[in-house]
């Protein structure tokens, strides 16, 4: 007998051991099977609470409401206009997750995630503004400054004043650490000298938080977080012309000798670096959520198109080529959404999501422009003209892959995670 078979003899339990150990299973199944309580079944992804169907559509109403007759022009003008952003901040929608001592709604992540889909259905520029005023400048407040901060700059944040998040520079994208702001210790304050890039929401923004080297000689242990107002000095520069998200501002930003109180520290001086990190995990749920609703948005527009389109005597979406293709991409958009909800939800309930984060933004983010591509296609000659929206939501997905992390870092992620669960 060789090696392997003794091996499996010494190993493998016997017919009396298994009896007894798949029994008490046995007797628990039959027992849940016939007591048919709804309360132990598990739930789907899309079992929502009331307060989270609530943001739904209130925002779903707002967006088309009042979102959607003012895209195109936003759009051409590259602006966002000043009534949207007030609308926001007055449908509770710029202070999600913020506690109500502060001014916000005190909702869940998921409904914070439902507002940056629904909204992206109808302009991803008013999504972005939204999501990264959520997900990143009020999240990084809420959980690392101290409660002085908080009662002075979160109210604001959470019911009238744009928040701006500083992290990306021009030597300091991807490789986002190597940042050269500098932050010089005077005492009771610190002087803040340096650039930063494609900073979103900037232009309308009057609250900053930046990212900054008290230390450079102890490399990303020496980033600090700051909480920074426009008043203190900060320079909003040149303004980028884009390819998409238009309305969404995307400037330049300079520090020159900017002087910034030390209660203004947001948290540990030195610890920026881990906030960062945490930040931006949680943000990629949220660009998961825009590319979402962008690719949903997309296909609600198109798809009546196809049935009222004739052809050959029959609407267009009647030919079995085109119905394996719509076919597909509905997949496709369900898939990234069950995936993005998912990681919502393991946020929420504490448990390791980094993974998941980084998969749901790199596929929402590949489906977003695969589905825009195809709507452009399957509505021939007038998808590619600027009078149907499709081509607008084409160019606004081509930002998903790029920002908050570009789909290679999310793929280095993902493969860092794989490979430190199978080495181990």
């Amino acid at each position: 007998m060789n090696s392997i078979s003794i091996l499996g003899k010494r190993l493998a339990p016997s017919a009396k051991t298994l009896r007894r150990s798949i029994q008490p299973v046995a007797q628990s199944i039959r027992h849940f099977s016939q007591t048919p309580n709804v309360a132990n079944q598990p739930l789907n992804l899309f079992s929502f609470t009331e307060e989270e169907n609530m943001f739904r559509d209130v925002v779903a109403r707002y967006a088309t409401e009042q979102v959607l007759p003012k895209v195109a022009e936003m759009d051409e003008k590259e602006h966002m206009f000043p009534e949207i952003i007030k609308g926001l901040f007055d449908n509770g929608l710029m202070g999600v997750e913020v506690d109500a001592e502060y001014g916000g709604a005190n909702g869940s992540f998921v409904s914070a995630i439902t507002v940056v889909e629904e909204l992206a259905k109808v302009d991803p520029s008013v999504s972005a503004m939204c999501d990264i005023h959520n997900t990143l400048t009020n999240r990084c407040v809420s959980d690392y400054a101290s409660k002085e901060i908080k009662e002075k700059y979160l109210t604001r944040l959470a019911t009238d004043t744009v928040g701006s998040f500083c992290l990306s520079e021009a030597g300091a994208g991807s490789d986002a650490f190597s940042l050269a702001t500098r932050a010089e210790d005077r005492g009771d304050h610190y002087v803040l000298n340096g650039s930063k890039m494609w900073i979103s929401n900037s232009a309308e923004a009057e609250i900053f938080v930046v990212f900054a080297n008290v230390d450079p000689s102890k490399g990303y242990k020496g980033i600090t977080c700051f909480l920074v107002e426009r008043g203190m000095g900060v320079e909003v520069a040149k303004k980028e012309l884009k390819l998409g998200i238009r309305a969404s501002s995307t400037c330049a930003l300079t520090f020159d000798n900017v002087k910034v109180p030390k209660e203004n520290v947001i948290g540990e001086v030195g610890k920026g670096y881990k906030y960062a990190i945490d930040i931006l995990n949680e943000g990629r749920i949220g660009i998961a959520a825009q590319m979402i609703g962008l690719a949903q948005g997309v296909f609600n527009v198109t798809m009546p198109y196809l049935f009222q389109r004739k052809q050959f005597g029959q609407p267009i979406g009647q030919f079995q080529g085109m119905q394996f293709q719509y076919a597909q991409i509905a997949t496709e958009i369900e898939c990234a959404r069950l995936l993005t909800y998912n990681t919502a939800r393991m946020r929420e309930q504490g448990l390791d999501f980094v993974k998941e984060a980084a998969m749901s933004k790199l596929y929402a983010c590949q489906v977003a422009e695969r589905t825009a591509s195809k709507c452009i296609e399957w509505m021939g000659g007038i998808g590619f003209t600027r009078e149907f929206p499709a081509e607008k939501f084409f160019r606004d997905s081509k930002i998903g892959s790029i920002y908050e992390g570009t789909s290679n870092i999310q793929l280095q992620t993902i493969a860092k995670a794989i490979a430190k669960q199978y080495s181990q």
